[in-house]
């Protein structure tokens, strides 16, 4: 079972570059792609911004879209 807030969105994040703004980019490309409204991928990618560590940056990714 998913847990992401948008499960339609998937994004492949391995053997990507690992760049956090890499990986931001991809997300934002996907859920774009994918249909979610401007104003929820500004909100995600403001969030994402103002978190404290790569880390967190990641887990927030899983929780927002299904991560391959």
């Amino acid at each position: 079972m998913t847990t992401a807030r948008y499960p339609n969105v998937t994004v492949e994040l391995v053997g990507q570059n690992g760049n956090v703004f890499n990986l931001l980019g991809l997300t934002r490309r996907a859920m774009l792609a994918a249909g979610v409204p401007d104003g929820e991928v500004a909100e995600f990618m403001t969030e994402a911004t103002n978190q404290s560590s790569y880390d967190a940056v990641l887990g927030l990714i899983m929780r927002t879209v299904e991560v391959q």
